[in-house]
């Protein structure tokens, strides 16, 4: 039988969570236990699939580094990871360059400050081009380190974005600005919302797809 942690709500229908290699079942108060443990059996090989599947993700985030010649990505496409001779580092079109014998977390944290000055910049670029074409204006534009959320829009027309987006390719980031931009005209999901989005990008569902890519590459890396 699964160990997991019970639950137990208001809610109508009981339901399987599996994170972090624990199991809850979340199930209506006056389902009773034998009926929830069935419910639990009858899933057993998904919850195992899924247990496996996060254990060799946590395996792999904690193994996760980069060092001096690691390649890593920036608008999809890989670039190598170069020692220069000086004490800068930055992105020169070529080869991210890092100061010598920096450790591997210290080439990871300057990465990652160089990734978030890029996707300032080139994100910020794809906004102001996409908000004349769609007659919008966001009241600001800020980079940040979400995980789940690759970009949002506040009530005060605030538009956010993780800087790993700038791992995606530019129509890919393009889909993210427009995807938020159109919250502007429709603050919800809606079909005129999407009415918004198809008619700036129509094949906007090929960019969600890879986004999707995107996203399970970095579930198995530890850019924290």
């Amino acid at each position: 039988m699964i160990n997991f942690t019970l639950t137990r709500s208001n809610r109508k229908t009981a339901a399987i969570y599996v994170r972090n290699g624990e199991v809850e079942v979340r199930a209506p108060h006056r389902m009773p236990k034998g009926e929830i443990e069935q419910f639990v059996s009858s899933k057993e090989q998904w919850i195992i699939s899924n247990l496996a599947k996060q254990h060799i993700q946590a395996k792999k985030k904690e193994s996760f580094a980069i060092d001096y010649g690691s390649a890593i990505t920036f608008l999809g496409v890989q670039y190598t990871i170069a020692m220069g001779s000086g004490t800068r580092a930055g992105f020169d079109g070529e080869v991210f360059y890092m100061p010598p014998k920096l450790s591997a977390e210290n080439i990871k944290a300057t990465c990652i400050q160089i990734y978030k000055m890029l996707a300032k910049s080139h994100i910020s670029e794809r906004v102001a081009f996409y908000a004349a074409t769609m007659g919008v204006a966001p009241s600001a534009i800020k980079i940040n380190s979400a995980k789940k959320r690759w970009g949002s829009c506040s009530s005060s027309k605030s538009l956010n974005f993780s800087w790993r987006l700038i791992m995606a390719e530019n129509k890919v980031i393009d889909y993210v600005v427009v995807h938020e931009l159109a919250h502007l005209v429709e603050m919800n999901h809606s079909v005129r919302f999407w009415a918004v989005v198809v008619g700036v990008m129509p094949e906007y569902k090929e960019s969600k797809a890879r986004l999707k890519l995107l996203q399970a590459k970095l579930a198995y890396e530890n850019w924290d």
